[in-house]
């Protein structure tokens, strides 16, 4: 197949296309930014903004698939408006492009933050509904929500196929831009002051791109498939942090009652200092809850196997250790 790829200088994107390339297809990546490593590869490169829809509707050109896995990533309220700018006015003018070009699959890279978000320690599936009495607090996940509504309800109405895939945080190595390993980094910087009551869910992105790639033939339309290779509490999360970096792990634990009043205060003290927060208080509420999914779905119908969570954490440490080695408190810890 010929096959576009947004974001592919991304975690995911740089872990997916080569997937794509190995089985045969032509992958034509539609990016900010050359690569003469994508295109010394083989990829096809189209240097544009997914914002420029001229140059949207060029890259769509003689294509048969999309994987849209372009996205921001950002805690920040104040990039709120950039975000759904990319994440649902970019993705519609995307969606109506390939409708017209027709295109024979589109594979949507969401979150598991559309769905798997509670106070309660339960796996969630896909038939929850959306958690927006609390991600609609969170630009980022909220934006992500009408991304997701606006490409079921669309593509169901034009019948343009599509495949929703819902990543939990990505680990493993790769991640060069430092977007979605920075929990491991900031815990191997000792800024984690205390262990928050909620927990997490991650995988590695080498296995979510497996899933990824299988999506095309395997995944059933209009519907979306949770990808998550672990589900832990935040505190076991740091513990096994500790155990491969020999950095000890915060023994301050936060109450739920706690972080919820901690949340409040902080964001009326940074108000009032008129400065940035070095932890924001979307980051001190998310910690609270918790972010667990079941694959379930994903295991039966993409053939998702995720790998042991100890060997994603191991890996992703050591890639962060050969990325910045000139990090002292890591030198520090390994002579111990």
């Amino acid at each position: 197949m010929n096959v576009l790829l947004t974001g592919g200088t991304g975690f995911l994107g740089a872990a997916l296309w080569p997937l794509l390339k190995a089985r045969g297809h032509h992958v034509r990546l539609l990016q900010r930014s050359p690569s003469k490593a994508a295109e010394a590869a083989g990829a096809e490169v189209i240097s544009a903004s997914l914002t420029d829809r001229a140059a949207v509707k060029k890259a769509l050109h003689g294509v048969d698939a999309v994987y849209h896995l372009a996205g921001r990533v950002s805690w920040n309220p104040k990039h709120a408006r950039e975000m759904y700018a990319l994440h649902v006015d970019a993705t519609r003018a995307l969606l109506e492009e390939a409708h017209a070009a027709k295109v024979g699959r589109v594979v949507l890279a969401s979150t598991s933050g559309t769905i798997g978000v509670s106070h309660s320690a339960r796996p969630a599936t896909e038939d929850a509904p959306y958690p927006i009495e609390l991600v609609g607090r969170w630009p980022y996940y909220a934006s992500k929500v009408f991304e997701e509504r606006l490409a079921l309800s669309y593509c169901k109405a034009k019948s343009l196929p599509l495949v929703v895939l819902n990543p939990s945080l990505l680990l493993g190595p790769g991640d060069d831009r430092l977007s979605s390993t920075g929990e491991v980094l900031a815990f191997m910087n000792r800024e984690v002051p205390a262990v928050p009551s909620g927990g997490l869910s991650f995988v590695d992105v080498r296995d979510c791109a497996l899933a990824f790639a299988n999506a095309f033939e395997r995944g059933q339309l209009y519907e979306r498939y949770l990808l998550g290779g672990a589900n832990m509490t935040l505190r076991d999360f740091f513990d096994r942090l500790s155990r491969l970096t020999d950095i000890p792990a915060p023994r301050l634990n936060l109450p739920h009652a706690l972080n919820r009043a901690g949340a409040f205060a902080w964001e009326r003290w940074t108000t009032w200092r008129k400065s940035e927060p070095s932890i924001t208080p979307q980051a001190i509420a998310m910690g609270d809850c918790f972010f667990y999914i079941d694959s379930g779905k994903a295991t039966r119908e993409l053939g998702f196997a995720p790998r042991d969570p100890q060997e994603t954490l191991a890996a992703t440490v050591a890639y962060l250790k050969q990325l910045m080695p000139h990090r002292t408190e890591w030198r520090k810890a390994e002579a111990r």
